[in-house]
């Protein structure tokens, strides 16, 4: 008996005691729930972005106010964004250096999805493989990234495949526990209702398990993501290569020149890059699985 795709899809989005937007799910958000339209979501996303990085710069500035270090040490807000503004509109060499990292970053976290989507999928569906692996994936996951480029550095020189190669083991166990979780954590009341609606074998995977288990694999890509991220910074830090002036490189030179006002600027750069990232493409993506699967309520 071929599964009812649709019942399956109605079973999986309500097997949290939730219910599917009667709207639809192409429908906007504060069409139901009574709050106000884009602008306003927009806005109360912003402003407590806002407010932080107000409350970041006003305590920094205060910080250089005491003179608990030398100015050329520690520099005010206003130097320091000045020389981002500079790098930015100027020989554009901080414009380059982010487009180099996030090359690097993009390469790195997509192969890390792969491998850590095929190892979760194996290790979550062959018993055998979860009882000889399952727990080094956590363990690998545990261990820091940066005690990695040794071995990195030994097997590829100084080269962009050793950076690669500690930003996927950095990200990809993250992601494979994200994506065993949410298998495991599928009810079994589920599974027996999926049976009866005939959804088995592959049918029963690609119409029940893995939709249920989306929430817990987003939430394992956003934490992956943040693995690859500090391996990135980590790994530019020890890794320079030649002709390729990234920001790690762009850190690891300013320190050694003693350029405190372009350290800064960069580290100010990487931050920006971790937080748009976070907003733009995994806010997005939960919010997209949430509403998907009839779980906006409130939050909308």
């Amino acid at each position: 008996m071929r599964p009812r795709a649709d019942a399956v899809e109605a079973l999986v989005a309500g097997a949290g005691g939730h219910v599917r937007d009667p709207a639809g799910p192409d429908a906007p958000a504060y069409a139901t729930t009574g709050r106000r339209g884009p602008p306003g979501r927009i806005w109360r996303a912003v402003w407590p972005k806002l407010a932080a990085a107000t409350i970041a710069v006003g305590v920094w500035q205060a910080v250089v106010l005491a003179e608990l270090r030398p100015r050329y040490l520690l520099p005010g807000p206003l130097p320091v964004f000045g020389r981002l503004v500079e790098g930015v509109t100027g020989d554009m060499a901080l414009v380059s250096a982010t487009g180099i990292t996030l090359a690097r970053a993009g390469a790195g976290f997509s192969i890390a999805v792969i491998v850590g989507s095929v190892v979760g999928l194996a290790v979550a569906t062959v018993p055998l493989l979860r009882v000889a692996v399952g727990s080094l994936v956590t363990g690998i996951q545990t261990m820091p990234s940066i005690a990695w480029f040794p071995f990195a550095i030994l097997l590829f020189d100084r080269s962009e495949r050793a950076i690669l190669f500690v930003v996927v083991l950095g990200a990809a166990p993250a992601i494979a526990n994200g994506l065993l979780h949410g298998i495991d954590q599928t009810p079994e009341l589920l599974h027996r209702a999926g049976r009866v609606l005939g959804a088995s074998g592959i049918d029963r995977y690609r119409l029940l398990v893995l939709p249920a288990a989306l929430p817990a694999f987003v939430g394992g890509l956003k934490q992956g993501w943040a693995f690859a991220w500090r391996s990135l910074m980590a790994g530019e830090l020890l890794v320079v290569v030649a002709t390729r002036h990234s920001l790690g490189a762009r850190l690891q030179f300013a320190r050694e020149l003693g350029d405190a006002h372009r350290l800064l600027a960069t580290m100010i750069v990487i931050l920006l890059v971790g937080v748009l990232v976070d907003t733009l493409v995994f806010a997005r993506l939960d919010a997209a699985v949430a509403r998907r699967w009839g779980l906006v309520g409130d939050r909308a």
